[in-house]
């Protein structure tokens, strides 16, 4: 008899271009690095210690009527639910987030970019007793500073990374397809480019002004010669006029399918909504 379990699940791989994970998805993410997990981690320290130092002095005016006993007790309970408790059920809760991590725009997420849960929170907390509080920090610098994505050692027992979700906002510079190419657009075949590859004409349209003449002319041949083949004819034309082209030229019919399908759906959409015949109205 065959064996119906299901195939097991590759672990979440990290590549050029993102998170790999088990079913051969990437996922685009952008890793924190070490500098600004540190400073997220800072804020959160610091509100630790004030909420500590405010339970040891609301217990240290309690320690009027306690013994030493009662007053090291309620002081070392405080300690482990402030350190441990608290930075638990907050990013359990909150899916990664805390005050440091919300002031920054930072979260914590599985390495297959999932939220976690409350094992990984809690893995994450009693970790953070030895590598932040115990050395001040110290271990925690050394394994995010070494591990190419400034995972801290709590990450790595885990199996979470911190994540940038503040992303600024990219101004839109839009072109239409120039002059001397109008006659090469009416019968022009550009096919979809790899995403990498359009990133890059992307940014190169991007910073193309902050670049030097030699540097623009070079990137700009380059990048239409990795072009050139998703392009039928390829126009003689300069290099940057004819990726201006393309780019275009390929916004320009994206756009177009995404209207067509938008009326497709909405052509659909009395058929989708409507009550079956016969359906009993209730």
């Amino acid at each position: 008899m065959a064996d119906a379990s299901p195939a097991p699940t590759r672990p979440a791989q990290h590549d050029d271009e993102g998170i790999v994970i088990g079913e051969a998805v990437t996922l685009e993410l952008r890793p924190a690095s070490a500098l600004i997990r540190g400073a997220g981690t800072i804020i959160d320290v610091l509100l630790s210690v004030v909420l500590l130092l405010g339970v040891l002095f609301i217990a240290s005016g309690a320690g009027l009527t306690l013994d030493g006993a009662a007053f090291r007790a309620i002081a070392i309970g405080g300690v482990v639910v402030i350190i441990v408790v608290v930075p638990t059920a907050i990013e359990t809760a909150t899916r990664g987030r805390s005050l440091g991590k919300l002031a920054l725009g930072l979260r914590v997420v599985r390495d297959d970019g999932g939220s976690i849960g409350f094992r990984h929170a809690f893995t994450r907390a009693l970790t953070g007793v030895l590598e932040i509080y115990l050395t001040f920090g110290g271990l925690a610098v050394l394994v995010g500073f070494l591990n190419p994505s400034s995972k801290r050692l709590g990450d790595l027992l885990a199996g979470t990374h911190g994540q940038v979700e503040r992303v600024p906002r990219v101004a839109s510079n839009p072109f239409d397809v120039p002059v001397e190419l109008t006659s090469w657009a009416g019968i022009a075949d550009v096919a979809r480019l790899p995403d990498p590859l359009a990133r890059r004409v992307a940014a190169y349209f991007e910073h193309v002004a902050q670049l030097s003449p030699s540097s623009r002319h070079r990137m700009a041949a380059s990048l239409a010669a990795e072009v050139a083949p998703f392009v039928s004819p390829v126009p003689d034309a300069a290099p940057e006029r004819f990726l201006a082209g393309v780019v275009a030229l390929r916004r320009a019919r994206d756009a177009r399918a995404l209207e067509l399908e938008r009326l497709r759906l909405a052509a659909l959409e009395p058929e989708l909504t409507q009550t079956p015949v016969g359906f009993p109205q209730r």
